[in-house]
């Protein structure tokens, strides 16, 4: 194993958006069992410093990689695409349209249904973007438009948020 390796690498999967999620898991699991501080026991703590490095290392690789939305922020960043939602947060105007019209409907909903019937329309469209990310990353290889995706992504996230504070309200 390589601190070095990026996640796709130590992980030993194609760097693509397109994941088998049973894979990850079944690696992650594997990459665990050899770098658990107790097999290294016997080695001293030297040893055992470093294996809890890699214990480290290999969650937050699967940590990323296992999120779709992680994922694809994280390959555009490996193709010199970063996200950088901090301070790029241009959007389309029918995306940002799309978002107003949710949050008055949000804001209008007297009832779990109405929340539940939005909560659907913002689960189809997070699917939709996912989708798209899939495209433009491992079709066209366009990883500043999968960057706008993920910001895309990453605004329907913080609505779902907002959806489920809102069902807490009323009491669901």
């Amino acid at each position: 194993m390589n601190l070095q390796s990026d996640d796709f690498e130590l992980f030993g999967v194609p760097r693509r958006f397109a994941q088998d999620r049973a894979v990850l898991d079944a690696r992650w699991k594997e990459l665990q069992r050899e770098a658990h501080p107790d097999r290294h026991a016997a080695s001293g703590a030297a040893a055992q410093r470093q294996a809890m490095q890699w214990s480290v290392r290999i969650n937050e690789a699967y940590q990323r990689i296992k999120d779709p939305m992680r994922r694809a922020a994280y390959l555009c960043e490996l193709h010199g695409a970063p996200v950088r939602a901090e301070d790029n947060t241009a959007m389309p105007a029918a995306f940002l349209m799309q978002q107003m019209e949710w949050r008055e409907a949000l804001e209008e909903a007297d009832s779990a249904a109405e929340v539940d019937a939005l909560e659907a329309q913002v689960q189809q469209a997070r699917r939709a973007a996912l989708e798209h990310c899939a495209e433009c990353i491992d079709t066209r290889q366009d990883y500043t438009a999968a960057a706008q995706q993920v910001r895309a992504l990453m605004f329907i996230a913080r609505f779902a948020q907002d959806i489920e504070r809102r069902l807490d309200q009323l009491g669901q």
